[in-house]
């Protein structure tokens, strides 16, 4: 892994920025400049490689979904989150309903809007500056910070959330109060990161919890195992299957353009690109990531699966 790489990855990703379209249902996203495109690599043994808007401050949007189960997992144990979602892919995009409706009792997965709001009250006795502080640890960035024109115009259009919320209280698995819960779930979303900021989370996540620099625990190691076995089958909404096919990392995705990948045991890659795909994911993300695991081999299953004389890849 070297710079030289990673601007080969951002070449052969740059043409994908024209075939999405930057989020406009939350109208404060859509100022972003589609046509970036930016990668942040961190690697347990403390090397950094960046190339392209590493350093653009975005929100974080749905990644704050990882962050919050692990959260969860960390503070009031296994039993309590799946209690509230089950662990399974749903197949929809990321904010249906259809998946939880009359003959559904709970969201399939954390990392969807239904199961995250269903997630974040166990985190409300928390609250936000709590949530606030862990995330500026787990991510190694102290100007982490509640972007308020983003707040402000995701909470002002957040009718859909919010009916995912009474659907879940009319179920039982909001058991105080809704608002509340639905304006930290879109607080913890509305976090100022940069791709630095997720390669330094996806470093503590391949180190199995530990930060390299300091040794410091910051998460269980089951709590780590959980967490990313749901980014892998569930991190990229219904991508999530031709993902693990093309690129084979636990991942998660944001409609701020951001995508976090772990190579366990190896690296944090943090990736920036607001041009999205049709099921929310970062158009041109994907591909520097496809590049670059095809290239490096780092699909979590090549190891197992590799020639000892293989044909090189070609793109």
């Amino acid at each position: 892994m070297d710079e030289a790489l990673l601007k080969q990855a951002l070449e052969f990703g740059k043409p994908y920025t024209g075939k999405g379209e930057v989020a406009s249902y939350i109208p404060e996203l859509s100022k972003a400049d589609g046509r970036e495109l930016g990668i942040c690599v961190r690697t347990i043994g403390g090397e950094e490689y960046h190339c392209g808007y590493w350093q653009r401050r975005f929100t974080i949007q749905s990644i704050s979904k990882v962050i919050n189960l692990a959260m969860a997992l960390e503070h009031y144990g296994f039993d309590a989150v799946f209690h509230k979602t089950k662990m399974e892919p749903s197949g929809a995009s990321f904010n249906a309903m259809s998946r939880i409706s009359d003959n559904e009792d709970i969201p399939f997965n954390p990392l969807v809007n239904s199961g995250a709001i269903a997630i974040v009250e166990l985190l409300l006795p928390l609250g936000l500056d709590h949530m606030l502080s862990s995330v500026r640890g787990l991510c190694s960035d102290k100007y982490i910070t509640m972007d308020e024109d983003v707040f402000k115009s995701e909470w002002s259009h957040s009718a859909r959330n919010r009916s995912l919320a009474y659907l879940l209280q009319s179920k039982g698995l909001i058991d105080g109060n809704v608002d509340e819960t639905l304006l930290l779930y879109t607080q913890l979303c509305s976090l100022s990161v940069t791709a630095e900021s997720l390669s330094n989370l996806g470093q503590v996540l391949a180190n199995g919890g530990v930060q390299p620099e300091t040794g410091r625990r910051l998460l269980k190691e089951e709590v780590v195992r959980t967490t990313l076995t749901m980014m892998l089958t569930c991190g990229m909404y219904d991508g999530s299957g031709e993902f693990a096919v093309r690129v084979g990392l636990p991942s998660k995705s944001g409609v701020g353009g951001g995508i976090l990948s772990v190579v366990p045991g190896e690296m944090g890659i943090g990736v920036y690109g607001p041009s999205l795909d049709s099921k929310g994911n970062s158009a041109a993300g994907q591909k520097v990531l496809e590049y670059i695991s095809r290239t490096e081999k780092l699909h979590i299953l090549d190891r197992y699966t590799r020639h000892p004389v293989s044909a090189s890849e070609t793109f």
